[in-house]
């Protein structure tokens, strides 16, 4: 972790919506001393209950999510564009079928028992506090519900705390 320095959330000079929906993120936890990632471009950062929070979506279908339900902590990784080669590949290609992550040029290590990737840029330590899934009765607009889920395999929303953020040192 010398390669980092520590910030406040609100210290973060990067768009949200760039890091997120354009650059993509990992979202990676540990279950029974293995780890699982996936990519995700979908989620957000903000502030919820007087805490700095994350929110990610993960689908029923998806191995990660097992690994999410079965811990408190899990980590989102942000990365150049040179790797967007991998976050391809990790987004494609389950956990379940193969150790896909041995197949990448990512390096997995753990901070404060945590998993991440030592070639992000920057990393977030999250804790969960909340999760939902999402019900069709409560989309207002109805056609979103048609259009993001034909076979009803809803999101279920974390609210996370950011226990820490860390940035690579420039």
């Amino acid at each position: 972790m010398r390669d980092y320095i520590e910030i406040k959330p609100e210290e973060l000079n990067k768009s949200a919506f760039q890091m997120i929906g354009s650059d993509w993120m990992l979202i990676t936890a540990e279950k029974d001393n293995k780890a699982n990632t996936m990519t995700a471009s979908w989620g957000g950062l903000g502030v919820m209950w007087h805490k700095n929070v994350s929110y990610i979506v993960l689908r029923p279908q998806r191995y990660t999510k097992e690994f999410i339900d079965s811990t408190d902590t899990f980590s989102l990784c942000f990365f150049d564009s040179k790797y967007k080669k991998e976050l391809s590949y990790l987004g494609s290609v389950s956990g379940r079928d193969e150790d896909k992550m041995s197949k990448t040029a990512l390096t997995l290590n753990h901070f404060d028992n945590i998993p991440y990737f030592e070639e992000a840029d920057i990393i977030i330590t999250c804790k969960k506090m909340f999760a939902q899934e999402f019900n069709p009765d409560s989309f207002i607009e109805k056609n979103l519900v048609e259009k993001n889920y034909p076979n009803k395999d809803f999101h279920t929303m974390y609210i996370s705390e950011i226990l820490k953020m860390l940035v690579r040192k420039q």
